[in-house]
């Protein structure tokens, strides 16, 4: 893209949504793959996703019907989900690693009278079809699959003309599941014309430096929250999408230079991966058109977050919120170098501290976070979850446990459910896979709580070697030692077991629940 096309003056229609690019900057790349190279310019995806709300339309879908998508990431995803979002749909993506039953789970619960897949998907989506009789039309792009119409002549015989009277289409996406089923998070639709500026847009232009002409990266899974928000947010702005296929860690360095990423968002394990990366490596990729590398989803440990910002220079930028939309917290990197562990101070709505009484505890007491403001989310379909969250109808919460401190800044500590109560004592498992994520020999770590006759249960660390070979008992007596160098005995594991891969969703969440299960059975869980 050209500097001009990045620095023009600005127009004097403010709707942010890719027909404004289509006419305004229509050759201007809106999707790029990153490692096939395949592109989508403004034009040609603004007329996709008129067409695809016409065929869903033509299926007498209507503003606030629902649809749903299980895709791998590939460059048709972001205009599917225009699509449905032009038509003014509730639209639910679905993981792609999710399998048969699961997805049938989710395609059922949030009532999906249309659903869209590809080939990746075709042995598990092969099953569902008893599983989901509310859906009424099932559509198959990049390929055949059997029980599903060929989406792209579907859209083929559609109008790129745009549907009259649109209107702002909600996504409806489901918890990953961590804790067991998932449940899909409706907010209401707001009824607003197609084109208004959002909460993600907001953020993107004042704290991300995002304007037209910029180019992000998206190195996750489009299916989650943030990168398919931010993606569609960075869309709005006018922005050049980068999505990787798959993460890789060199690979994304490659991207930011190849395609002068100036935006960016992450979470902390894709830091770890391209910290462990050889000098070498690392120097051999110029990062410097990178203005902002936003990350979320979990905590940073801190020693990870202070040698990004080594590396790339003070260019971090973190949030907590959750897909519930009911509240965040903000920091820059100057910020968290004054604060270091912080997840931020409250941008939307305020954050309190409650005990289990739900009352506020003291300056810097743990307790678990609420935020006190936007909490017109709902749990679809579990009344009981959703007024769990709730203390009160402006007041509710994500299941975190954080404190603040004198100067209004939030630490978490970890999820409620995941403390270890050994012998009495809260043990919080995150500060110790903080510690087991830097020792040099570990490509990745969950600690747990798994059954104690004595204490009720004991901590254990569950190790992914770098190298599987030096698995045993001698690495396990390390790991443990160096924990105890820098936390308190009660916090560290008694005892490591080794496995050659986590249970860990692309996005960077650990599915601690599959862990757990293992071994809690036989047992009577705690949790």
């Amino acid at each position: 893209m050209s500097e001009s096309d990045a620095t023009t003056d600005e127009p004097t229609v403010d709707l942010q949504f890719p027909g404004r690019w289509a006419a305004e900057a229509p050759d201007r790349p809106a999707i790029v793959m990153a490692e096939s190279g395949e592109a989508m310019t403004f034009a040609e995806l603004d007329a996709e996703a008129n067409r695809i709300s016409r065929l869903f339309r033509s299926l007498g879908i209507e503003a606030g019907d629902h649809v749903a998508f299980c895709l791998e990431n590939r460059i048709e995803f972001l205009a599917v989900a225009w699509g449905a979002h032009y038509a003014g749909l509730y639209y639910t993506a679905i993981s792609s690693r999710l399998t048969a039953d699961e997805i049938a789970y989710i395609v059922d619960d949030c009532g999906a009278r249309a659903f869209v897949t590809s080939p990746y998907k075709a042995d598990a989506v092969a099953e569902i079809n008893a599983a989901t009789p509310k859906v009424e039309a099932r559509f198959a792009l990049g390929g055949p699959v059997d029980g599903h119409a060929c989406f792209e002549d579907a859209v083929a015989a559609q109008s790129s003309e745009p549907l009259d009277d649109r209107t702002e289409g909600q996504d409806m996406l489901y918890s990953s599941g961590t804790t067991g089923r998932p449940k899909g998070v409706k907010s209401p639709l707001t009824g607003d014309g197609l084109g208004r500026s959002n909460s993600i847009t907001m953020m993107a232009e004042m704290l991300f430096g995002a304007a037209r002409g910029s180019t992000y990266l998206s190195p996750a899974p489009l299916y989650h929250a943030a990168p398919m928000r931010f993606c569609l947010g960075a869309h709005r702005i006018g922005c050049t999408v980068v999505v990787m296929e798959r993460f890789d860690a060199e690979g994304a360095l490659a991207a930011i230079e190849r395609h002068g990423v100036t935006w960016s968002q992450w979470v902390p394990t894709m830091f770890v991966r391209m910290l462990k990366l050889p000098d070498e490596v690392r120097a051999r990729y110029d990062v410097s058109t990178l203005g902002s590398a936003i990350h979320a989803a979990a905590p940073c440990p801190v020693e990870v977050k202070r040698r990004m910002i080594d590396w790339w220079g003070p260019v971090l930028h973190e949030y907590y919120a959750g897909t519930e939309g009911n509240g965040l917290t903000y920091t820059n990197s100057a910020d968290w170098l004054e604060h270091p562990g912080t997840v931020g101070k409250a941008l939307l709505g305020e954050v309190l501290i409650l005990d289990d009484d739900g009352i506020e505890v003291p300056v810097g007491e743990e307790g678990t976070v609420y935020f006190k403001g936007n909490s017109d989310f709902e749990y679809h379909n579990d009344p009981e979850k959703t007024a769990g969250a709730k203390l009160r109808p402006d007041t509710s919460t994500l299941g975190d446990v954080g404190r603040l401190d004198g100067d209004g800044y939030l630490y978490l500590t970890d999820r409620k459910a995941y403390m270890i109560i050994t012998g009495g004592v809260n043990v919080y498992p995150q500060e110790a896979e903080n510690v087991l994520t830097m020792h040099p020999a570990v490509h990745d770590v969950a600690v747990i709580g798994v059954p104690n006759e004595d204490f009720g249960e004991e901590v254990k660390a569950v190790v992914q070697p770098i190298d599987p070979a030096a698995a045993g008992p001698e690495l396990a007596a390390e790991l443990v030692a160096f924990c105890r160098s820098q936390l308190a005995d009660v916090k560290c594991p008694r005892s490591v077991d080794f496995r050659d891969e986590l249970p860990r969703h692309p996005t960077g969440k650990l599915y601690k629940r599959l862990l757990k299960d293992e071994y809690w059975q036989g047992h009577q869980a705690r949790i």
